[in-house]
């Protein structure tokens, strides 16, 4: 079982949330697990505290459980985002994924499937519950390639996903060191860097053509 130093949980059902943290608490004792009552302080515990994985519901006073991911997501804080929840719906799902979770379980099944679905987070890996599996299977080529996208996306760091803004929008290296304030030189090892995080091959242009091949999917970066 993997070690885990910070959970976060954020429902406002309090007894669900309490019998949760039970629940976890007892498959990793020595985590500090912060409860949430809310989706702003699930936002603001995420992005101070950076814990490795955070659980939420989706319907949360404040600020939603995707509006959350989104938000972890654009900060690029490291920690993995699982949405614990009601609904079964086929656009919930993609709508979790496609925002940047790991992680998409039901709370009817929660007690069988969340020790599952924290660890394989925890691995890097993507766990959608067995009774959603069916409609995470049943998304679209375009929205499996959208989900890739934001996956890649989520290594970069934010100066590496701000060079890959620019190069988007047809800057140089030259005209991007301006902007960012940085040498050329530093713009030229970001693009490295975006090319083998995205694993790209080895070519001088190969960031522009993968740009070019992804051009309708870039207006996603904006949600970053």
């Amino acid at each position: 079982m993997n070690q885990i130093k910070t959970l976060l949980i954020a429902d406002d059902h309090p007894i669900f949330r309490k019998g949760l943290m039970d629940l976890l608490q007892t498959s990793f004792p020595k985590a500090k697990i912060i409860e949430c009552h809310n989706g702003l302080e699930a936002l603001n515990g995420i992005l101070q505290l950076k814990p490795e994985v955070a659980i939420l519901d989706v319907n949360m006073p404040e600020i939603n459980g995707l509006d959350v991911c989104k938000r972890v997501m654009k900060e690029l804080s490291g920690s993995k985002i699982i949405i614990l929840t009601m609904y079964r719906e086929k656009e919930m799902i993609k709508n979790a994924m496609l925002s940047g979770a790991s992680g998409y379980i039901l709370k009817d099944n929660a007690v069988d499937e969340i020790m599952d679905c924290v660890n394989a987070v925890l691995n890097g890996d993507k766990y959608i519950g067995t009774a959603m599996l069916p409609y995470h299977n049943e998304l679209s080529i375009d929205d499996k390639k959208k989900q890739l996208l934001i996956d890649g996306l989520t290594t970069l760091s934010q100066a590496e996903l701000k060079t890959l803004k620019l190069v988007s929008q047809n800057k140089t290296s030259k005209e991007i060191s301006e902007l960012l304030f940085l040498s050329e030189k530093t713009i030229e090892n970001y693009r490295s860097r975006i090319c083998q995080k995205l694993e790209l091959p080895p070519r001088n242009n190969s960031l522009v053509i993968w740009i070019s091949e992804n051009k309708g999917l870039l207006s996603y970066i904006n949600e970053f």
